[in-house]
């Protein structure tokens, strides 16, 4: 299977900036879209930022727009989103997800993937 591993997280003030990064590992084939999810407490998760491979479009959400940016390098299967002008409200768990195909050595095969990250940590607050 492909693990997605995030790092980058922390503690900011408010104003301030973060910047995430996911790494995907395992046998992969190809990736599709790649993007950004959160969840703060109590809340469900939601989109927060995604782009594809093909055309590289991307979409936020709209508490977001013009403060992170969502960026990728396929040739490292990787994806990190610039946070910028943090608020408290951005306060949450970020996951990784990705999508896409994958060597499956057990079968000899190309198989799909749709993978999370184990999440990290964003906290703005003074």
């Amino acid at each position: 299977q492909v693990q997605l591993v995030e790092s980058g997280g922390g503690l900011v003030q408010p104003g301030g900036s973060l910047r995430l990064s996911c790494v995907g590992d395992g046998n992969i084939v190809s990736v599709y879209t790649m993007g950004w999810y959160r969840q703060a407490p109590g809340k469900q998760r939601e989109l927060v930022a995604a782009i594809t491979s093909s055309s590289g479009s991307t979409n936020y959400a709209d508490s977001v727009k013009g403060r992170f940016t969502i960026s990728r390098d396929n040739a490292k299967n990787t994806v990190s989103l610039q946070m910028n002008s943090l608020k408290p409200e951005d306060t949450a768990v970020y996951y990784c997800n990705a999508d896409g195909a994958y060597y499956d050595s057990r079968y000899d095969r190309v198989a799909a993937f749709d993978s999370w990250g184990q999440g990290t940590q964003v906290t703005v607050s003074s």
